[in-house]
């Protein structure tokens, strides 16, 4: 793969872009987890109810995935420092509403355009990262630099929320990260030089609004489906989106010029990229995502306690993922894919056995080993997602990665959800200790089967001659 032409004369700047695009890509995991360890805080904040606290989380859910591969095809052809740096100051306005919104509702609506603008900076960050560094050792640094980011902003995110929370309230969380972000933008706008595909493609609108809705729905139906999956409002919800994904499907498989070609489908390094990446917000960011609020109910943590709890798994997946290039050299990256899914599988068995009475540090293995996992992992992943396409489509590829991972998330928390319980008045400790014991193999067995599953790729069909694995 070489860089995709610039079609400015500057100069590119290798290290200000990744500084610049991870720096972004952690502000993104940030706002998406600061309220997962103060989530019953902020929904009783904001005056929202049990459902209103569901939707803090699934609200961004939706915005990122419904908009992700809109996102990274739009950036191949029109500019990825365009699209960039507008996400990152839709991200800035975003969380400027979430923190000046007078009610819940607002709130929960700021946190959907959250998710639009997370969209826009997820996406282009890997063509950005692939323009400004060609293939060999310095790009697959860089990647793992960039997938090292998203662990920083996980762990942070939990412990920033429960701080700033606890010494001023919910809307200085969201006011922090607007201030954050706007500083972003500004480096945005000097520090990155534009890049796009030399022929670009017109829109495939059928495609945009048939993905969009579908994955919006499909979301929606999840959460809903949280407090009972067989109304018929969830029903509905989950239906629709099938219909319109499989319509998406269509619609790629007969226009001239799709968002997604899916003959992409046929390189298996690009199967192992997307079903890697599912299967890591199946087993492993779904259930990671709720663990905070399964230490609070069992162990009767603070929300700032389980935050930092989290962070030890969080803070292991940086540093494995900095050190991960050293894998690129003995292992391919659809088999870095399946040992990280294998060891994540291993350190999420080991968090089995946590009762009402047991100390926080019995969990302190099955993270550490599984911090390691998703660093190797989240490596990989971005390695996979840039090396599976062309090099004129790096930011849809980084959008079809990343809208895999976000819609497993979703599943992945609906999954734990009523595998688990939620913690409630009625409900005991005892009760939602065996609930987390539950989700624990549901999720470790999750790990082990994308593992298989990513090592079949391996004896599929020859890759696209435009790839590489």
């Amino acid at each position: 793969m070489s860089p995709a032409p610039s079609d400015s004369a500057a100069a590119v700047r290798p290290r200000a872009t990744l500084a610049i695009t991870a720096a972004a890509t952690a502000l993104v995991t940030v706002a998406y987890t600061a309220p997962t360890a103060s989530l019953a805080a902020t929904a009783q904040a904001a005056h929202l109810g049990a459902a209103g606290r569901t939707w803090i989380l699934t609200g961004t859910l939706v915005g990122i995935s419904a908009l992700l591969l809109t996102a990274g095809s739009a950036a191949d052809d029109h500019g990825r420092k365009r699209v960039f740096t507008s996400g990152v100051l839709l991200f800035a306005a975003a969380e400027a509403l979430a923190a000046l919104a007078p009610g819940g509702t607002v709130y929960l609506a700021a946190r959907v355009l959250l998710g639009i603008a997370s969209a826009a900076v997820l996406a282009p960050a890997l063509g950005l990262i692939s323009h400004a560094h060609p293939a060999g050792p310095e790009r697959i640094r860089a990647l793992g630099i960039w997938g090292a980011s998203v662990g920083l902003g996980i762990a942070v995110g939990p412990v920033y929320g429960a701080l700033v929370q606890q010494w001023a309230d919910w809307r200085a969380v969201s006011g922090g990260l607007a201030l954050a972000s706007a500083a972003v933008a500004a480096c945005a706008a000097v520090g990155l030089t534009e890049s796009r595909a030399e022929r670009p493609r017109p829109l495939d609108p059928y495609g945009v609004l048939t993905l969009a809705a579908g994955t919006a729905l499909l979301i929606a139906g999840l959460a809903e489906g949280r407090s009972g999956w067989g109304r018929p409002a969830v029903l509905a919800l989950l239906a629709g989106g099938v219909v319109l994904l499989t319509a998406f499907a269509l619609v790629e498989a007969t226009v001239r010029e799709p968002m997604l070609d899916l003959s992409l489908f046929r390189n298996p390094g690009f199967i192992a990229a997307t079903g890697g990446a599912l299967f890591t917000g199946l087993s492993l960011v779904g259930f990671m995502s709720y663990l905070p609020t399964l230490l609070q109910g069992v162990l009767g943590l603070s929300g700032l306690a389980a935050g930092g709890v989290l962070a030890l798994w969080s803070g292991l997946s940086v540093i494995a993922a900095l050190q991960a290039r050293r894998l690129a050299a003995h292992l391919s990256a659809t088999t870095q894919v399946a040992l990280g899914l294998l060891i994540c599988g291993l350190g999420e068995a080991g968090l089995y056995g946590l009762t009402p009475g047991s100390s926080w540090l019995r969990l302190a293995p099955g993270l550490a080993v599984a911090g390691v996992g998703s660093g190797v992992l989240n490596a990989a992943l971005a390695r996979l997602a840039v090396s599976s396409v062309p090099a004129h489509r790096a930011a849809m590829g980084s959008g079809a990665n990343n809208t895999s991972r976000y819609i497993g998330s979703a599943l992945g928390v609906a999954v734990t959800v009523a595998v688990a319980g939620t913690p409630g008045p009625a409900t005991t400790a005892d009760t939602l200790a065996t609930g987390t014991d539950h989700a624990v193999l549901v999720a470790a067995a999750l790990c082990l089967l994308g593992a298989a599953l990513t090592l079949t790729t391996r004896t599929a069909p020859a890759p696209h001659p435009a790839s590489t694995r």
